[in-house]
This record gives C-alpha cells, sequence and structure tokens, in this order.
C-alpha cells in the first residue's frame, strides 16, 4: 500500500515469518557468518523480500543468553524484552532499518507504540 511504502515498510498482502531462538555460538557464529561481527548478538533478521504472489518472507533469529543478560542488565522483564527484540526482528523483515537517525527514530517509535499496545512499558 501506498502508506507502507510511505511508512519505509514493504508493500505486501501476506507475511511468512519464522521465528528461531538459538544459544551463544549459533547466534555467534550467523553474527559472523552473515554480519562479520565474532560476537553473539540479541537478534538477527533476514529479510527475503516480497515473493510474486505478494508474501513477504523472512526469518527472525533470537539468541537467548544474550536476551536474558540484557533483559537482566536494563532490569526488564524477560517476557517483555522478548516481545521487543521479536518486534524489532518483525519490523526488519517488513522493510524498517536503523541505519540513519531519522528512520531509527521512526523505528523506535513504532516499537514503543505497539509494545504499549501490550502493556509494555518503552523499551527505550
Amino acid at each position: 500500500s501506498a502508506a507502507a511504502a510511505e511508512d519505509g515498510l514493504v508493500d505486501f498482502s501476506a507475511a511468512e515469518l519464522s521465528l528461531r531462538l538459538v544459544g551463544a555460538a549459533e547466534g555467534k557464529r550467523l553474527n559472523r557468518d552473515f554480519r562479520g561481527r565474532d560476537y553473539a548478538t540479541n537478534v538477527l533478521t533476514f529479510e527475503y523480500g516480497v515473493d510474486p504472489l505478494g508474501v513477504a518472507r523472512g526469518d527472525i533469529v533470537i539468541c537467548v543468553p544474550v536476551l536474558a543478560r540484557e533483559a537482566r542488565e536494563q532490569r526488564k522483564d524477560f517476557l517483555h524484552h522478548a516481545a521487543h527484540l521479536t518486534l524489532h526482528g518483525v519490523l526488519h523483515a517488513l522493510g524498517y532499518d536503523h541505519v540513519k537517525a531519522r528512520d531509527a527514530k521512526r523505528m523506535e517509535a513504532l516499537e514503543t507504540v505497539t509494545l504499549a499496545g501490550m502493556g509494555i512499558m518503552d523499551p527505550y
């Protein structure tokens, strides 16, 4: 849709996304192999675009030990932080990014509003 494109979202009629929970070793390997960074990160998203039928496809990988450590360090509820990282990955799969400051603000605002609708306080 035009509104979706204007908001940085890919144009799609449906989405098929997988969510994989991994340990530290696999998280580190994936981050190294696909991003050239030799450490486990909290969430990785593999965006595959929209197929000819209009289905947006992507994979989201959450490293549970990093999620748990961050939740502890940031004094956040584990499940609330898991919801935030999952949403963050979904937004990446749908075309959002946070490379530019303006895009980061837009993505963070959408995350904050969406999480608030789930009863989760501002993650930032």
